[in-house]
């Protein structure tokens, strides 16, 4: 037998464990839930994952030759770290919140494909060496089962987590967008230079003055979501509890409405670049502001939203009535 073949089957138990992972929900999980125990046993099996692929990629990249039998060893050992990281992440329940559940299982599903990709790669690699590709899917490994140490605790964290990320991604939005509607600014001026005339006479990558007007209503339907993201955000950080069922799937239900701020904001801004659409402006526009309403009311009726926090969610409801009504007035000759 051929010292790799052991690798061969591992790759497809692997392949197996991270089916399972992706489709498979565990039911009720370890109940009564202990997190400390918890958090505990996932970052030694992370560990001991890392330990696994160094073991295995080392065994390969110098002589002599691994063994059959040691090769099966070390498959074998690869295999049991992998399936005790799946096992914990199973302890996790779904009553510790589905956004931390997420995350956790993202963090999983990582390792198990990192591993998969480093025995790809040794397969893949003549024997007795240690190539550059090898290294990097040694270290990506590594990175993987790092990340168990920065991982949210709780749905509390998880979530604020969750909401920053998306609230990245409507700053780059906005600040991008803002950047195209300067005056006088061509939005694609550094894309499509025409080399030999020095310009370009295609009125359909400008704006018309009339495209700028109902795009800064837009522009202010954008600040809004980033406006109420920031908000919520604070509120999550500041007020957020994971202690009980109630107070944890309403973290839930902002993280989800929440994610869908962001492609509901990147879809308002392509539509925004000429030649403009003004109806279909005026659709994404009520995509997003839609959304939007509805993270504000989940929010008000929500264990983060304290008295002292009610009014700049009656201010941002304002301000997203605002700007869609003037958009809606804009566009009125368009339906």
């Amino acid at each position: 037998m051929e010292a790799r073949e052991p690798l061969r089957d591992l790759r497809g138990a692997l392949r197996a464990v991270l089916s399972r992972i992706r489709e498979g929900e565990p039911g009720r999980g370890r109940e009564p839930f202990e997190p400390s125990r918890f958090w505990d046993a996932l970052g030694q099996a992370f560990k001991v994952t890392s330990q696994e692929a160094t073991k295995l990629s080392l065994a390969f990249s110098r002589s002599p030759l691994t063994s059959a039998e040691d090769c099966q060893k070390l498959g074998d050992d690869v295999q049991s770290a992998i399936l005790a990281v799946a096992t914990v992440y199973y302890w996790l329940p779904k009553s510790q919140g589905t956004t931390l559940r997420k995350m956790v299982r993202d963090a999983t599903t990582e390792v198990v494909e990192g591993m998969i990709q480093l025995i790809e790669t040794i397969l893949s690699s003549p024997l007795e060496s240690l190539s550059q590709e090898q290294l990097i899917s040694t270290a990506g490994v590594w990175e993987a089962c790092e990340q168990v140490s920065s991982l949210p605790r709780d749905n509390q964290a998880a979530v604020a987590s969750a909401l920053a990320a998306c609230l990245g991604v409507v700053k780059d939005a906005v600040k991008e967008m803002e950047h195209a509607l300067v005056e006088g600014q061509d939005p694609y001026s550094d894309i499509m230079e025409d080399e030999e005339l020095g310009f370009r006479g295609n009125r359909d990558t400008y704006w018309s003055e009339a495209d700028r007007k109902l795009l800064s209503f837009c522009m202010g339907l954008m600040k809004a979501a980033k406006a109420c993201l920031k908000k919520v955000l604070a509120a999550v950080k500041a007020y957020g509890k994971a202690d009980s069922a109630e107070q944890i799937a309403q973290l839930d239900d902002l993280a989800d409405i929440a994610h869908q701020i962001s492609p509901s904001v990147d879809e308002l801004a392509l539509s925004m670049y000429p030649p403009v659409n003004q109806l279909a402006v005026r659709l994404n526009a009520a995509k997003l502001a839609s959304v939007l309403k509805k993270v504000l009311e989940i929010t008000k009726t929500s264990h983060v939203c304290l008295p002292s926090e009610e009014g700049w969610v009656l201010f941002l409801t304002g301000a997203v009535d605002h700007n869609m009504n003037k958009i809606k007035t804009l566009t009125q000759d368009q339906l």
